[in-house]
């Protein structure tokens, strides 16, 4: 996966004066997700003007406060509150509505990775079926940020997990590894559509939610175990294949197709702060409770971004690149 080549570039800036709203912030470490890349390549929905610093989730330390600002001192950690922020780089002064103060006890990965994909989550098992313990949910990409997530928040709230993975040379250790999280099913994508399902099925109930971030042939066969008058969420498209829906699915056994985007959620409840507060506070308690870690993780100081980089775009990558500012 090729990019532009003015991303390899790390320059220094000046760091601008604060304002009355402003916070000086010391960030101290951002991952690369997905979306980063996309916007970096262009072809995001959203893309910051240029010039601009890519990086759109990271955990940061308060240095210095701006006199009007009064949720915030110096010390306190934050996260963005929204995309497009810019979090790629050692200082930077944001405004304060465009910041989150996480707790400072939470471990330093926990707080770097919790803005998008833990959010993405809880969001999909929370606004589209109103599960109750014992019911299921199948997902593919389960070994995505995303899908370490919805395993751990999932398994908390006593919702079982069938997770789709596609085959590949560590395939054990990487069922291992989901299991610990508290996976109850880890299958290939070839499973899908093998006779063994039934046997998943005698232990626990058909899932009423499907999670796609896939596309493609996989996605229809996941769809064809979802219950009637389930609902599937597509959130990603990793596999760049449409997703494919027979007929019949609709007309005998009337799913829903659904879409989800972190960033459009906020946007919709830019006016609802409890919403956003709620959900950041179930959150913040999961990683205190020990029930919500943050996905397996590389840490590569800023000075190697461009290994990170190239690393993060590589197929069956499991572990997340997470530049140490």
């Amino acid at each position: 996966m090729a990019l532009p080549r003015l991303a390899d570039r790390l320059k220094e800036l000046e760091v601008p004066r604060l304002g009355h709203s402003d916070v000086h912030v010391k960030m101290l470490a951002a991952p690369i997700n997905p979306a980063d890349i996309n916007m970096i390549q262009g072809t995001y929905a959203i893309l910051a003007p240029l010039p601009a610093v890519a990086g759109n989730e990271g955990v940061g330390r308060v240095l210095e406060v701006g006199p009007s600002v009064t949720a915030l001192r110096p010390g306190d950690w934050v996260i963005p509150a929204d995309a497009g922020l810019g979090t790629w780089r050692t200082q930077a002064v944001f405004p304060e509505a465009s910041l989150l103060q996480v707790p400072s006890d939470i471990p330093l990965l926990c707080a770097a990775t919790l803005s998008v994909n833990p959010c993405t989550a809880y969001r999909m098992l929370s606004d589209f079926e109103s599960l109750a313990p014992g019911d299921s949910v199948i997902q593919n990409a389960a070994n995505s940020g995303v899908g370490q997530a919805v395993i751990q928040i999932a398994k908390a709230t006593g919702i079982r997990t069938i997770n789709v993975v596609r085959d590949r040379p560590d395939l054990p250790k990487l069922v291992e590894r989901l299991k610990a999280l508290g996976a109850d099913h880890v299958i290939t994508e070839d499973m899908l559509r093998k006779p063994e399902m039934k046997e998943i099925f005698k232990s626990i109930p058909k899932p009423r939610l499907a999670l796609n971030c896939v596309g493609g042939k996989s996605t229809t066969e996941m769809l064809r175990h979802l219950q009637p008058k389930g609902t599937m969420v597509t959130y990603g498209g990793m596999a760049k294949q449409p997703v494919t829906v027979p007929v019949s699915a609709f007309i005998f056994r009337d799913v829903r197709l659904r879409g989800f985007w972190m960033t459009q959620w906020k946007k919709d409840h830019a006016h609802d702060k409890e919403s956003l507060s709620s959900m950041m506070d179930t959150l913040y308690q999961l990683v205190q409770r020990g029930q919500l870690g943050a996905p397996a993780c590389t840490t590569v100081p800023l000075e190697d971004f461009k290994e990170a980089l190239v690393a993060s775009t590589q197929p069956f990558t499991s572990s997340k690149q997470v530049l140490l500012l």
